[in-house]
């Protein structure tokens, strides 16, 4: 009976340790729009906060870096590091994106890509990886809590006592009606949690459509500026302006605040990272496949 026991339990025995093995070969690759070397160094000041067991690699879409860490290379490294699946995590704020789109296309999640983004990524040399193993897409940050997060502190850092006071979120913001609708449906989940916790009396969203058509962005920048000066009257004060930006570039630094010129607010101007709760949220994204 004993000898029939471990006959049993070898299998399981055996199978321990694979298991553990297996769970270390997911690589993670960061896909993030890419920008100056500060833009990027806060992107990479916020990867080296990652604690996962498998390799990390990083790769920019534009910018400066983007031909010297190109998708297709940054794959092949992972796979030549032991990963078994690739995890591309995009480190953008909504998964309603051309970017996203790139990303998708790279991984071979689609054979379709706008001719525009298309030529993005010809012009840097980026191609769809043939690395071998199977990648998959995650999802951008849009509604997650991490995100929120990041935003709170943000804006209670700049604002120590919001009591009472409005705070406007503001982002970069898509083309078409329909991937604003999108962007606007994750982001206001986003802003109800802001609102909780950091105690703000009013909270809202906006977007400030970059690269849209120029009529499109004016509108846009309008229904800003009105949404801010029906806070400021509601609240009688300033209105706290944070950027929801990934990191800090020509948007953050003034075109936000040009759009603004003439309005009571006290502009933050600080993006996203580097936030611990984004390098959370990248862990999440690999482990948990969502």
């Amino acid at each position: 009976m004993k000898n029939r026991f471990f006959r049993l339990l070898a299998p399981a025995l055996i199978l321990t340790p694979f298991i553990g093995v297996g769970a270390q070969t997911i690589g993670t690759l960061v896909v993030a729009h890419g920008g100056d070397s500060a833009w990027n160094a806060l992107v990479r000041e916020s990867v080296a906060m990652l604690r996962l067991s498998g390799p990390v690699e990083l790769s920019f879409l534009m910018g400066n870096e983007a031909g010297k860490t190109r998708f297709q290379d940054a794959a092949a490294r992972l796979a030549a590091r032991g990963a078994k699946e690739v995890v591309a995590v995009p480190l953008l704020v909504s998964s309603h994106s051309g970017h996203y789109e790139q990303i998708r296309y790279l991984s071979g999640k689609t054979d379709s890509l706008d001719a525009v983004m298309r030529e993005h990524l010809h012009h840097a040399g980026i191609e769809p990886a043939s690395a071998g193993v199977p990648i998959r897409v995650a999802r951008a940050l849009d509604d997650s809590w991490e995100l929120a997060r990041a935003l709170t502190d943000r804006a209670t850092a700049f604002e120590p006592q919001p009591k009472g006071k409005a705070l406007m979120l503001v982002g970069h913001g898509p083309n078409s009606a329909e991937d604003y609708a999108s962007w606007m449906r994750n982001l206001r989940i986003v802003a109800d949690s802001v609102r909780r916790w950091s105690g703000f009396r009013d909270v809202r969203v906006e977007l400030v459509r970059e690269d849209a058509p120029a009529e499109v962005r004016a509108e846009a920048v309008k229904r800003l500026r009105e949404l801010i000066a029906m806070q400021a009257e509601i609240t009688g004060g300033p209105v706290t302006v944070v950027p929801i930006l990934i990191s800090r570039g020509g948007i953050s630094r003034s075109r936000i605040l040009q759009d603004l010129e003439g309005l009571p607010i006290r502009y933050s101007g600080d993006p996203v990272l580097p936030h611990p709760a984004i390098a959370d949220w990248i862990s999440r994204r690999v482990t948990n496949k969502n």
